[in-house]
């Protein structure tokens, strides 16, 4: 009896063993390190790295004018990579300033034609560097400052005159009769702001003064129309 049931209790464990799933052996310190020297397969997006970008050189003539050495203004060529730069005509200035020559002086500010910090000349036309593209043709780009103004330093010039020009318009709202409710706000109708379309957009960059032949030959008398134009706002 004793004998049967070992026989039986065999049979029962080899039956058992048919049953379980079989696993392929555990990889030895030999088989490990052999697989580590097998180079891995590239994946398909890397088998074709993609081709670099061509570099296109575009030059900038930049007028320079520095007060602590008053010599002659000339204007300074700069070559830099388009492939590198942003697409507007402030981040070739940025670009030449960080990368190139750090004395190079110009305003920038919003960077989204909002400020008028950046107004200067570019090929011949006034313009904010900030929503002026670069010219895609290969001749040299020009940037001077704003024509007719007294230059401070590169491209940078004094604006005193055309704020004072501005404030002596008186631009800011008055009151002919006391309000209503002293202290509370007087809300605006659709109607009355809409009468403020095509005046209100103006940021006092300057663009359009500096532009007109009559603000040249008279600044001092000549408002200009930036003035005018908040004057009959």
């Amino acid at each position: 009896m004793a004998a049967a049931r070992i026989l039986l209790r065999r049979s029962s464990f080899a039956a058992a063993r048919r049953l379980l799933p079989t696993y392929p052996p555990l990889p030895t310190a030999a088989s490990s390190a052999a697989a580590r020297l097998v180079p891995a397969q590239a994946h398909s997006s890397q088998t074709n790295p993609p081709s670099a970008q061509p570099k296109r050189t575009k030059t900038f003539s930049i007028y320079r004018w520095n007060p602590d050495d008053p010599t002659k203004p000339q204007l300074q060529n700069y070559e830099i990579d388009l492939a590198e730069c942003g697409p507007m005509v402030l981040d070739a200035l940025i670009k030449i300033k960080n990368e190139v020559d750090p004395s190079l002086t110009f305003r920038r500010s919003c960077r989204e034609g909002i400020c008028g910090s950046c107004a200067m000349n570019i090929d011949g036309d006034n313009g904010l560097a900030c929503l002026t593209k670069i010219p895609s043709a290969e001749s040299p780009t020009t940037i001077t400052p704003l024509p007719h103004m007294f230059v401070i330093k590169d491209l940078v010039v004094d604006m005193t005159n055309f704020y004072n020009q501005y404030k002596s318009v008186e631009p800011w709202l008055k009151r002919k009769d006391p309000p209503p409710v002293p202290g509370k706000e007087i809300p605006q109708s659709k109607k009355d702001r809409a009468k403020l379309d095509g005046m209100y957009e103006c940021i006092l960059c300057a663009c359009c003064s500096t532009s007109c032949p009559s603000y040249w030959w008279n600044p001092e008398s000549y408002l200009g129309p930036a003035a005018l134009l908040h004057a009959h706002r």
